[in-house]
């Protein structure tokens, strides 16, 4: 007989802890799951999928333009707010629902409850003297926004809020060049706002292939975002007419909202870690090994909390994998974070996987970088100027494929295919075997010449 009343306990309802929960399940495990907010976390709520629906929404009145190149008399009416984030709610809602029923079905216990660890195997749940015991503890809490520490900070929102907002604002100021932040401009401009962006850095999306964020940079500029490279944000002031921000070269802008996507930070405020001894790094994330391993036996982590590729299909996987290992008894093989996938849902979008350049000629000096810019033919005909950028780095002694930039409309539903290819250990002679599919975007990829 178990001394314990579960064999684990999920903290934290997100993805990656509802993945976790729900296999360690099916494998015959006593699970409980703990969330204090919403069943399918950020991802869900205040992330991935409100996140498409709106860049969805943003992306008409670009097709009704393109559509009249293609006879039809196309035209956006104004766009409707309120009808949109209702609906954007219920759709969220549903999942939620569906996130609680498919635990409940497979015999998870759900509690609605803050989290604390006690010790090592003990969760109490705020609001109560309930409390769980378990062999194992999986910490899945996710990450939140970051702010800044400036004057005025109060004024701001982050992406969190602008998924709420009453209605839709005139003037938006987006401060932060990473992937959320360049989403949520194009967002708001394709939505009909005025959209100016702050960027700390040089360029935007540092963390990602140069020539990428510079194709990005331009088609931004082109639709009308204004960008300040090289500025941080240095105040915020309450005007007669809104919103009145100054930089840190001086330049004031007015605007109605400021939207800080300055990064994120690990869910671990109020957890009891500190007091049962696990171990965090100088941003608060759990340290791990590469198996989401604390320095606590019984406890393991994964996701967003723990601050290494803070990706919704990462912590899946990774919950995925820790179920399996642990109480399905199979040998799954550690995550490869440099293989894994990634889109950037701007308007044109981005797919990437594997190397950036800059990474690849610093473990292969002798690479062969294959690029090429175009117009679509689907486009160019509906008089849109967007263009597609291709990228395909490949080492060239061993001829092995070790990253491939994409640019274009479509291209994250072709990058998800072309990770797998480089999991397999692809090399640029089998890509270029390939037939090419014509007429496609993707044809230009396996027919691509030095």
């Amino acid at each position: 007989m178990s001394p314990f009343d579960f064999d684990l306990v999920v903290v934290g309802g997100g993805s990656g802890g509802v993945r976790a929960a729900r296999v360690a399940a099916q494998h015959g495990a006593r699970v409980a799951i703990v969330e204090s907010a919403n069943y399918g976390g950020t991802c869900v709520h205040r992330g991935c999928v409100p996140k498409k629906l709106l860049v969805q929404a943003s992306r008409f009145p670009r097709s009704a333009a393109s559509a009249r190149g293609y006879g039809w008399a196309a035209e956006v009416a104004d766009l409707d707010w309120r009808r949109l984030i209702a609906h954007k709610d219920t759709e969220i809602d549903r999942l939620e629902d569906v996130y609680e029923r498919n635990l409940q079905g497979v015999g998870v216990q759900t509690f609605h409850a803050h989290a604390r660890l006690v010790d090592a195997h003990t969760v109490q749940l705020d609001g109560g003297d309930r409390r769980l015991t378990a062999a194992r503890v999986l910490i899945a809490t996710g990450g939140r926004p970051a702010t800044l520490d400036i004057p005025g900070k109060e004024f701001a929102i982050t992406s969190d809020e602008a998924f709420h907002l009453d209605a839709l604002p005139r003037r938006v100021l987006v401060v932060g060049g990473g992937y959320i932040a360049v989403e949520f401009a194009g967002i708001f401009r394709g939505l009909g706002s005025e959209v100016d962006q702050v960027v700390r850095g040089p360029r935007l999306l540092g963390d990602f292939d140069e020539d990428i964020a510079t194709v990005l940079a331009r088609h931004m500029t082109q639709q009308g975002i204004r960008l300040h490279l090289g500025q941080e944000l240095a105040r915020i002031d309450k005007g007669a007419s809104g919103l009145v921000v100054t930089t840190s070269t001086g330049s004031r802008l007015d605007v109605d909202a400021v939207l800080l996507a300055v990064g994120r930070r690990a869910n671990t405020d109020n957890l009891g870690l500190q007091a049962v001894g696990v171990a965090m790094d100088d941003r608060g994330a759990i340290v791990v090994d590469a198996l989401g391993q604390t320095n606590i036996p019984s406890i393991h982590a994964i996701g967003d909390v723990t601050d290494r590729l803070n990706l919704t299909p990462v912590a899946i996987r990774e919950g995925q994998a820790y179920a399996d290992r642990l109480f399905g008894g199979l040998d799954v093989p550690v995550l490869d974070h440099e293989t894994v996938p990634t889109a950037v849902f701007t308007s044109p979008e981005i797919g990437v996987v594997g190397l950036t350049e800059q990474a690849a000629r610093a473990r292969h000096p002798d690479l062969r970088v294959l690029t090429t810019t175009f117009r679509a033919m689907t486009l160019a005909f509906g008089g849109s100027p967007d263009q597609v950028f291709v990228k395909v780095l490949v080492d060239r002694p061993t001829d092995r494929v070790l990253g491939v930039h994409l640019l274009g409309e479509g291209v994250a539903e072709m990058i998800q295919f072309i990770a797998v290819a480089l999991i397999a250990g692809a090399t640029w002679q089998h890509f270029r075997a390939t037939v090419a599919l014509h007429p496609t975007i993707a044809e230009e990829i396996v027919t691509l010449k030095d």
